[in-house]
């Protein structure tokens, strides 16, 4: 393995693994992805090629640009509204994951010569080729990576997954990046731009509707029935003094069913679809539904072609949602929840 092409996002994590790479002896290529972005919305892309471009002129190594907009509307954000259409909550990190820096950049880089990919991604790939969390557990997103396949890992990097994120910065600085102190980016173009409602309301139709009880009583109003997720507490008004938490999200009769109760919104068992396994699933493990939830012991069951999950305390389980389940440190794969 001699060339490595790193996505250079043009902030200090990919900056700084392209630095390591360097320095380690590789033939290292940055390359800036430009991914789509709304017409509505002010995005900072220009901002990030030209700071990705300042750092592969600070490093001396070549510097590529690929325009993946199209796939990255196609791939993502067409899904991502579709999911909520539906009255699921995906995960477009996941997403963009698995089909844009794995998928369409991994497979033009291939192409271009380069023998592996990296990114600045906060994980790690043990000598055995296992997905691992990384050592700045406040920083680890391996639950964003759990689509990935072995064939994947076998062809990529993640130089600052044994790093505090302190230690990045203090080490960009020391090699004088100009990025050293850029703020961390918020992931997605339009996220920290305009809420996700507002986002939505540009695709899809959203007509207020009844927020009902269990009971079928309507006791207040909703903005939309795809803004609600299982377990939301917010954003719908009742004639309750008392704070309500949505059980059901009824996209096909534009309602929302809420409850006092937190725990109706919470099951023990569920189904999952779309599993991703990297290495045996059987045994108790630890299963995060969200990105940095506390993680719930939980065991895996195939009954008739359908996956169940079976954790040992009540969780809110989200139609769309990742779960990723964990052995210790080791990513042992996911899925997606069904509903």
């Amino acid at each position: 393995m001699k060339n490595i092409y790193v996505g250079l996002s043009g902030g200090v994590d990919s900056a700084v693994s392209a630095t390591l790479l360097q320095e380690r002896g590789f033939s290292v290529t940055g390359v800036f992805i430009k991914i789509w972005q709304p017409e509505f919305i002010e995005c900072t892309w220009r901002e990030d090629r030209l700071d990705a471009l300042r750092v592969a002129a600070s490093l001396g190594i070549p510097f590529r640009e690929l325009d993946l907009s199209a796939e990255y509307r196609d791939a993502v954000i067409t899904d991502l509204t579709q999911e909520y259409a539906r009255g699921r909550t995906p995960n477009p990190d996941v997403l963009c994951n698995r089909h844009i820096k794995f998928g369409v950049f991994a497979q033009w880089a291939r192409a271009e010569g380069a023998d592996a990919i990296a990114t600045g991604h906060y994980a790690r790939i043990s000598e055995a080729g296992e997905l691992t969390r990384a050592a700045d557990t406040s920083k680890d997103q391996s639950y964003f990576l759990w689509q990935l396949t072995h064939a994947d890992l076998s062809r990529a990097l993640f130089p600052i997954g044994d790093m505090k994120k302190s230690a990045v910065r203090s080490y960009a600085a020391s090699r004088g990046l100009p990025v050293a102190q850029k703020r961390d980016s918020q992931g997605l173009c339009f996220v920290g731009q305009i809420t996700l409602p507002e986002f939505l309301s540009h695709y899809l139709t959203l007509t207020p509707g009844d927020v009902v009880d269990e009971e079928g009583r309507i006791i207040g109003r909703h903005s939309g029935a795809q803004h609600y997720t299982r377990g939301q507490r917010h954003g719908f008004s009742t004639t309750s003094a008392e704070p309500h938490y949505v059980i059901t999200s009824d996209v096909s009769r534009n309602r929302i069913v809420v409850s006092p109760d937190r725990s109706r919104a919470m099951t023990k068992t569920f189904a999952i679809e779309s599993c991703n396994w990297l290495t045996d699933s059987r045994g108790t493990l630890t299963a995060h539904l969200r990105y940095h939830d506390t993680g719930t012991f939980a065991h895996v069951e195939e009954k008739n072609g359908i996956t169940h999950i079976t954790t040992d305390t009540p969780v809110i389980a989200t139609p769309g949602q990742s779960i990723v389940l964990y052995r210790g440190d080791i990513v042992v794969g996911g899925g997606i929840v069904s509903g």
